[in-house]
């Protein structure tokens, strides 16, 4: 009786076509020979992606093989060359990993499936790494099988299917298929488990795969759970800018509410998990209540930022040049160092041209109903700018040095005048990063 798989198409990009991750393994090669025999799959249509990441010395050889299994299909394939950075902070796999799902995302077209062979042994493997790891219902969760990816959808309609399963199929089909040396490798986490560890699990407990694989499912359905709540509590924090927070309303909830919250809102944004570190940090930072300072903390090229009640999310900026500057007339918005922009409206230019610059402190304004010129820097903490904007905020100012203008966030007297009579103003569009 030749072995069947329990693949059925999930509704999420039921028009677009499917992609397969084909490393041309037993694993990925049985998924892309049994989704070749559904009508459904080849009528909406079915390619593949093989990543080239140059680790190994037969990459080539595997690379002429997969092109091999996919001629003989029928299937078009993608050929997607990686150049893997070796000295990468994340380590060689996680680099491999990120470099080959960027390869992956790149290929897609809009609302498309991209089917991954991960199985059951795979799901159970993962989630004792994880458990290992001290992780909580969202990683003991281990893998979606279902989930968004770039522009369209990451499926694994294997999830459920033993690997003995999988070879069976490859045996009835007489499949020909990769063996990477490297899977045999006890140095890494994964096959350490695979190897060593639950081949005694599965002598005591026969049916261990399945148990650790139900136990992440209904991590999940727990995580499914607690994300509505993590919802909730963040929609009442949320500001007109993304990468913005307001405090107060976190306040209140309870520590893990909290560091639940600030987590989704960190995935949220793109960045790099928050690690345990960062969350205590931020709770010392809350029980001080100390609103005039600038809480900071940067990890893995990302950082979190406090000032009064707001906290900010980003990648770490590059620093701006301090010496930047550059002439302006207003015909034109002109482009930022960090890539936003300043622009004269509702006037065609400047009487004289002027020039713009960075803040290099100590500078002063003259502002409007005023007898004095105050210090700069107070000016904009009077008006509620964050450091996080005054650092890159452009100074317009004259021959002679004097501050016309803070952005559009402070106006001297003398030039306030001046865009009135016009009914004009400045406008300063930060870079959005």
């Amino acid at each position: 009786m030749t072995t069947a798989l329990p693949i059925v198409l999930p509704d999420a990009g039921r028009e677009a076509p499917v992609f397969v991750a084909f490393s041309g393994g037993l694993d990925s090669t049985v998924l892309l020979h049994a989704l070749a025999a559904m009508r459904e799959v080849r009528a909406r249509g079915l390619r593949a992606i093989h990543v080239h990441h140059g680790l190994s010395d037969h990459a080539d050889a595997w690379t002429s093989h997969c092109e091999r299994m996919c001629e003989s299909l029928g299937v078009p394939l993608h050929i997607a060359r990686v150049v893997i950075d070796k000295r990468s902070k994340l380590g060689l796999e996680a680099a491999a990993r990120e470099a080959r799902h960027a390869a992956l995302a790149s290929e897609m077209d809009d609302g498309a499936l991209l089917a991954l062979a991960h199985h059951r042994d795979d799901q159970a493997e993962t989630f004792l790494l994880r458990a290992l790891r001290a992780s909580g219902p969202d990683g003991l969760s281990a893998m979606r099988r279902l989930r968004p990816f770039a522009n369209g959808w990451l499926w694994r309609p294997l999830l459920d299917v033993p690997r003995d399963t999988l070879r069976a199929y490859a045996n009835d089909h007489a499949l020909h298929f990769i063996d990477d040396p490297a899977n045999d490798s006890l140095a890494h986490d994964r096959n350490y488990l695979r190897h060593k560890i639950l081949p005694l699990l599965r002598e005591r407990w026969p049916h261990a795969d399945a148990a650790l694989a139900r136990s992440a499912a209904l991590s999940a359905q727990a995580a499914a759970l607690l994300a509505d709540d993590d919802a909730q509590a963040l929609a009442q924090a949320r500001t007109d800018d993304p990468r913005v927070l307001a405090i107060d309303p976190l306040r209140a909830l309870p520590a893990a509410r909290r560091a639940r919250a600030l987590r989704r809102w960190i995935a949220e944004r793109a960045l790099p998990p928050l690690p345990a570190e960062g969350i205590a940090q931020i709770e010392r930072d809350l029980a001080t209540n100390a609103s005039d300072t600038d809480f900071r903390f940067e990890w893995a090229g990302a950082e979190l930022r406090r000032w009064r009640d707001l906290w900010r999310a980003t990648t770490i900026p590059a620093p701006l040049p301090a010496d930047w500057s550059d002439t302006w007339d207003g015909r034109m918005p002109l482009i930022l160092p960090d890539g936003g922009t300043l622009e004269l409206i509702g006037a065609p230019a400047f009487d004289t041209t002027l020039r713009v610059r960075l803040r290099q402190g100590g500078e002063r304004i003259a502002l409007p109903g005023r007898t004095h010129s105050h210090s700069l820097k107070h000016a904009l903490q009077d008006a509620g700018l964050p450091p996080w904007s005054r650092e890159c905020l452009p100074l317009l100012v004259d021959v002679d040095d004097s501050v016309l203008a803070a952005g559009d966030r402070l106006i001297a007297k003398d030039f306030d005048t001046w865009l009135r009579a016009r009914d004009a103003g400045l406008r300063w569009t930060p870079s959005s990063d």
